[in-house]
């Protein structure tokens, strides 16, 4: 059985966000808010978390997962950020974006696609979502909670509990956050490029 935490979605409780940290940080799964949907993640080194997400959504290797970042430090800390990456992401965000960097040694081999060499990035404008990653220290390994078979995330925190309060550790209530999805852009091998426009707008 999970837990269910109400979190305020503009002035996060720190006590709740250290505790959901604390799952995150004992193996846990959890789902939280992000600016553009509700999300699974967990740590960024647990591979049977990881596996337990893999189950829920029935995702084949082929995926592709994204880290959740609190600032362009931490993003650089784990890609290989060209200065016009750079300079996009600094303008860009926090904002409802996904970037597909060059992934540096830093990231565990299957977390990022497997041919290019890859891995997502966000730094999302949700005050909960840059809460956790600021408490944990490090990024969150994260997919949007879609369920096998539908197009779209789940919105409502108490239908999530309905379907998921057996299969995740900790539930995130932030309200009802409609799905949109994230604008997607390609920042590897030194070119920009817009694969998926979505809520973000890159002007």
């Amino acid at each position: 059985m999970s837990q269910f935490f109400e979190i305020h979605p503009d002035n996060p409780q720190p006590r709740l966000i250290y505790q959901a940290v604390e799952v995150l940080r004992k193996g846990g799964v959890i789902v939280y808010p992000t600016d553009s949907s509700y999300a699974l993640a967990c740590h960024i080194g647990d591979k049977s978390a990881l596996d337990k997400i893999k189950r829920i959504r029935q995702l084949d290797d082929k995926h592709s997962f994204s880290l959740i970042c609190k600032d362009l430090a931490q993003v650089s800390a784990f890609t290989k950020v060209s200065n016009d990456a750079h300079r996009l992401i600094k303008r860009l965000t926090p904002g409802a974006f996904t970037f597909i960097i060059d992934a540096t040694k830093e990231v565990p081999k299957r977390m990022m696609h497997a041919k290019r060499k890859t891995i997502g990035i966000r730094i999302p404008d949700n005050a909960i979502a840059l809460a956790l990653v600021e408490e944990l220290g490090e990024p969150l390994l994260s997919t949007t909670l879609i369920m096998p078979n539908e197009e779209d995330a789940l919105s409502d925190p108490y239908e999530i509990r309905e379907q998921l309060e057996h299969e995740v550790d900790l539930i995130i209530d932030a309200g009802i956050i409609q799905c949109y999805v994230s604008t997607i852009i390609s920042c590897a091998n030194g070119e920009v490029e817009i694969l998926r426009q979505g809520k973000g707008d890159a002007g």
